[in-house]
């Protein structure tokens, strides 16, 4: 599996652009409560994206709350004031552009939960994907080969396996920009590349033998570099 960060990335720029003139083209129209907004294939023309990219942007806007999607009837604003609207627009927004101090202490936390979890409820298909990706790890890593990719999906492997699919899902939503961001801010000296292969190893093994303290313990030591990094900056 490949991730495509590129894409992902200007991807989500488009999106967030959808959504500011979304925001604006209801401030522009002074549109209340209940007021529709145009279709999606008018929305697409105007903005110049395509349906697909209009229809992700109001889906995230509808999960927030500020959109209502009626089948056959259409788009409507949402039972809020404008104001507030706006205000959460802007926090929206604010989120898809998170430091990298951020994400990291984000991810650190969401990997020890999910280290835990997964040595409680790992599958035997879950141990097959996690072997799977440590072998790429370690095969890219003793080629001298650089392997951020095939560490984070890892770590992936582990946050699918812990049975959370509200976990799985924001490591899915922040891992890109973490990828992204690597090798700009220089924060894994290559060095470490090798020490990876056996933390890692140690963190399956925990797993495996499903110790959840042991397995949040391997991966707390695993991010002890990344961990003093954030509270460095």
């Amino acid at each position: 599996m490949k991730l495509d960060t590129t894409i992902k990335s200007d991807n989500s720029e488009i999106q967030n652009r959808v959504i500011s003139e979304i925001r604006d083209l209801i401030n522009y129209k002074n549109l209340e409560p209940g007021d529709k907004l145009p279709s999606e294939r008018m929305l697409s023309e105007k903005f110049e994206v395509s349906r697909g990219v209009i229809r992700e942007a109001i889906q995230k806007l509808e999960f927030y709350g500020l959109l209502n999607s009626r089948p056959q009837s259409g788009t409507f604003v949402a039972n809020i004031g404008v104001i507030a609207m706006n205000g959460m627009i802007d926090d929206i927004l604010r989120l898809e552009e998170q430091d990298f101090k951020s994400l990291v202490e984000t991810r650190i936390l969401l990997e020890l939960k999910t280290a835990r979890l997964a040595a409680k409820r790992r599958t035997i298909e879950d141990l097959n994907d996690m072997k799977s990706a440590l072998t790429a790890y370690r095969e890219k890593v003793l080629n001298g080969e650089d392997a951020v990719q095939e560490d984070l999906l890892f770590h992936l492997a582990i946050a699918k396996a812990s049975g959370n699919s509200t976990m799985n899902t924001f490591m899915l939503m922040i891992t890109p920009k973490i990828i992204t961001n690597f090798e700009k801010y220089h924060v894994c000296d290559k060095g470490l590349a090798e020490q990876g292969i056996i933390e890692h190893q140690a963190i399956y093994d925990a797993i495996e033998q499903q110790n959840p303290q042991l397995a949040k313990q391997k991966m707390k030591e695993h991010f002890s570099v990344l961990y003093q990094y954030c509270y460095n900056i």
